[in-house]
């Protein structure tokens, strides 16, 4: 046992559960029993709980190691000081991790069942918050502050900041540091390495960290932690001096951590995610476009991995999108994507028509495809078969790529992936498509010429075409698809509606926009969207067909009723949803006067 108390490795792998015997005959000291009791056994029977809401123990921060508790899903438990330590435990923690847990902190330890996930998330915070008070105290040490003179370092964190520095939860972070010395990194880094590339076929969770190299331990947790924080993307971008982990959040990145330029840590790290990816390791001056999936523990859930490498002036830069269903699924209704009663109610109206044309369109990252998944989840759930499983219709769509599997969300579509290496593109696609039989039809993004007239003509003959557009508003959508090719007098008979749309940050409430620790000090937490619909009736359509520009359509459509992206986000503001300069981000210049005009104060 290491000085303190504290586990070490070597001891963990020599120590046996309570009344085994050893091949010498030397019995294991009971100091760490295991309850037994029957209180103990209907605790462990229990359903897992899925919130880790109690205090963690600061003798089992100070007396276990980060990597010990992270590799056992074990973390001890504020209680009385006397009678059994409380830990909470995982479903895959083993009665040995418990029993040495239990000789480490030299008391017996009653075992509390928690959700994986939850555990996982309660131990990362637990372990970066005794890392920042660590800092705190050796600060006070260099000042002279301390009390007693310097205080020892614990083993629990090592101090990786020659390699590491700044970003979420900063110092010795849990992160980063896996209790290893920064010295040992250097030489092991390769080894470890070697041996990372041997596992690249291995289950993939990345709650179980045992067995695992360094750098598969480290890869592991800086997914796990962007997922956590529900970011969208993850980027390793290398620049001068340094590289950057970053995760974009609500639509903006976030620098959480810094790696020495260079350093054979950033450069493993790159590697590994080529292996998960199964990217060619080796080539690092073209760019190259991989998949993954990870998963979370014993839960069963799976986040899917779209990974891009690119070479650029200061190294490689990789990005992985972040496809995460739970997150999806939650977004699967209109109230959820921040639609207003009304306008989903007209939006329903044209989405409920046998044939058509309905489009989405914004710049990329608007939200564009969430909105059309939201779509089909709602024709598919209003045209249940009443005698038999699944949808009345048959919804078919091509994309590029499948960003989320809607069959997990329990809809009867069949999702097609763009494949130009194999001559499947959106029109070859949306072509045979046609030939099966469908109902409704969603086109991932009209491109080109043949794509818009396939769609078209796909509508007029009887099929709800759903898809997205890049415009900048819900009129200039007509426009863009008479550039395409399209004739005035087809789109006019085709096109049902437009649906522009924006996703601005929402205020963190809990702090009221003034930056805390959860919303990375920016003062936002969470998204919502701001939608402009376009309903294309006959007055419409007559100035579709006789080549008006968009500024006559719009304005025709504004007299009839239609809410613009600007008024929309102006509503937002006056209900303190956000900021004025948030939506001048997205959207445009938000006129003080017509915000005033909007409070509630100012309409009684």
């Amino acid at each position: 046992m290491s000085q303190g108390g504290a586990i070490s490795e070597a001891h963990v792998a020599e120590v046996k559960p309570l009344g085994a015997e050893a091949a010498s005959g030397e019995r294991v000291s009971p100091i760490g029993e295991i309850r037994t009791g029957d209180a103990e056994q209907g605790a462990m029977l229990a359903s897992p709980v899925t919130c880790v809401s109690d205090t963690p123990s600061r003798e089992f921060l100070r007396l276990i190691p980060y990597d010990f508790a992270r590799r056992h899903l074990v973390l001890g438990l504020e209680g009385s000081a006397v009678g059994p330590a409380r830990l909470a435990v995982g479903s895959t923690t083993s009665p040995v991790a418990v029993f040495n847990v239990g000789v480490a902190m030299k008391r017996a330890c009653a075992s509390e069942p928690f959700d994986d996930v939850a555990l996982a998330e309660a131990i990362d915070r637990a372990y970066a918050g005794a890392g920042e008070e660590q800092e705190e105290e050796r600060a006070q040490d260099k000042a002279g502050l301390g009390p007693d003179g310097p205080t020892p370092s614990t083993p629990i964190l090592a101090d990786d900041a020659s390699v590491i520095t700044g970003g979420i939860g900063t110092g010795p972070g849990p992160g980063l540091g896996f209790g290893m010395d920064s010295s040992l990194w250097s030489t092991q880094l390769d080894v470890e390495l070697t041996r990372s590339l041997d596992e690249s076929r291995r289950d993939a969770d990345l709650l179980d960290t045992s067995g695992k190299a360094a750098v598969v331990r480290l890869v592991d947790l800086v997914l796990f932690e962007a997922i956590r924080r529900g970011a969208s993307d993850v980027h390793i971008q290398p620049i001068q001096g340094r590289v950057l982990v970053r995760y974009r959040m609500d639509g903006v990145l976030h620098t959480v951590r810094e790696l020495a330029a260079g350093s054979s840590l950033s450069l493993a790290i790159i590697t590994r995610i080529k292996v998960i990816a199964r990217l060619d390791v080796a080539e690092r001056r073209a760019p190259q476009d991989g998949r993954a999936a990870v998963t979370l523990g014993t839960t069963g859930r799976r986040v899917d991995l779209r990974v891009s490498t690119l070479p650029s002036t200061y190294g490689e830069r990789v990005v992985i999108r972040l496809l995460d269903p739970e997150r999806s699924a939650r977004t699967l209704s209109f109230a959820a994507l921040g639609m207003p009663p009304e306008l989903e109610r007209r939006y329903l109206q044209i989405a409920s028509r046998a044939s058509g044309t309905l489009l989405s369109t914004g710049p990329t990252g608007s939200g564009k495809t969430t909105t059309l998944y939201t779509t089909l989840s709602w024709i598919s759930a209003s045209n249940a078969a009443a005698t038999t499983r699944g949808c009345e219709l048959n919804i078919l769509t091509i994309e590029d790529p499948v960003e989320y599997d809607l069959s997990t969300a329990g809809l009867s579509v069949s999702q097609t992936q763009v494949d130009p290496k194999k001559g499947v593109t959106f029109a070859a696609g949306l072509r045979h498509i046609l030939r099966q039989d469908p109902d409704v039809i969603m086109v991932g993004e009209v491109r080109d010429q043949e794509t818009a007239r396939i769609a078209v003509q796909a509508s007029l003959t009887g099929h709800l075409v759903l898809s997205t557009l890049h415009t900048n508003d819900a009129a200039s959508a007509v426009a863009r698809l008479i550039d395409l090719g399209v004739e005035p007098f087809l789109v006019a008979s085709s096109l049902s509606g437009v649906l522009a749309q924006r996703l601005v940050r929402t205020l963190h409430q809990p702090c009221k926009g003034a930056g805390c620790a959860e919303c990375l000090h920016s003062g936002f937490r969470g998204r919502t969207g701001v939608f402009e619909l376009l309903a294309v009736d006959p007055g419409i359509r007559a100035l579709i067909e006789s080549r008006r520009s968009s500024p006559e359509i719009k304005a025709l459509a504004v007299s009839r009723g239609m809410t613009t992206l600007a008024q929309a986000g102006q509503e937002l503001i006056a209900r303190g949803v956000t900021t004025r300069a948030e939506v001048t981000r997205v959207i445009e210049t938000v006129d003080e006067e017509d915000v005033a005009s909007l409070r509630p104060e100012a309409r009684a």
